[in-house]
């Protein structure tokens, strides 16, 4: 399955599956196939990307992000709140709180999400920009994407803490090698992290 998972830069990801599914999708380039499902963890410029969403979005793509999104983005929308679940063309989605505990960049009571999606008979656990947060002890996981750049969600040191506490069969940063973050804090994270990580090059 890891095979099928793209980093496409920052927290922008490409699953291809049984459904092609992007999530935070920003800075695309001009090639990129049209998706059946977006995923969109909140509004923040770098994550919510009406021009990205575009380029990827046909009649039959299905959009998903929390209600404050919504109006910035057209087409077949659902929203989505922390603890909800949604089944999409045949995809399970469940969405997870992500959030600050020690800064102001992403309240709590905004209601932004992470999402774990069932693809490929994995779950796949995309955290969001968040901090590491008391409900990730709930999450089931078999791959973890996980912001490592600090400053404005975890740094390297608090992602392999929240990694520890999911104990996914493998973790891969995100967040990082654009806007914050660096190579080596994804070094980092890997040198700290108990369980496997795989850093991905940028697709």
């Amino acid at each position: 399955m890891l095979e099928n998972i793209y980093w496409l830069g920052h927290a922008s990801i490409k699953i291809s599956a049984e459904k092609l599914i992007y999530i935070d999708p920003w800075k695309l380039g001009k090639d990129e196939p049209t998706a059946d499902l977006i995923l969109i963890t909140h509004g923040h410029y770098d994550h919510c990307s009406p021009e990205d969403v575009q380029k990827i979005s046909g009649e039959q793509t299905t959009i998903v992000c929390p209600p404050d999104c919504g109006a910035e983005l057209s087409g077949n929308i659902e929203t989505m709140r922390p603890g909800e679940r949604l089944t999409v063309e045949g995809v399970e989605i469940e969405a997870v709180p992500a959030y600050n505990v020690n800064k102001s960049f992403h309240p709590r009571a905004n209601g932004w999400v992470g999402y774990i999606i069932t693809a490929g008979g994995k779950r796949i656990y995309h955290a969001g920009d968040t901090d590491l947060i008391p409900e990730m002890e709930q999450v089931k996981a078999d791959v973890v994407l996980l912001p490592i750049g600090g400053i404005y969600t975890m740094d390297a040191r608090e992602a392999a803490k929240a990694a520890k506490k999911i104990n996914p069969q493998v973790a891969i940063p995100i967040h990082w090698g654009d806007i914050v973050g660096s190579a080596q804090d994804a070094e980092k994270f890997r040198e700290l992290s108990q369980v496997p990580v795989e850093i991905k090059q940028k697709s």
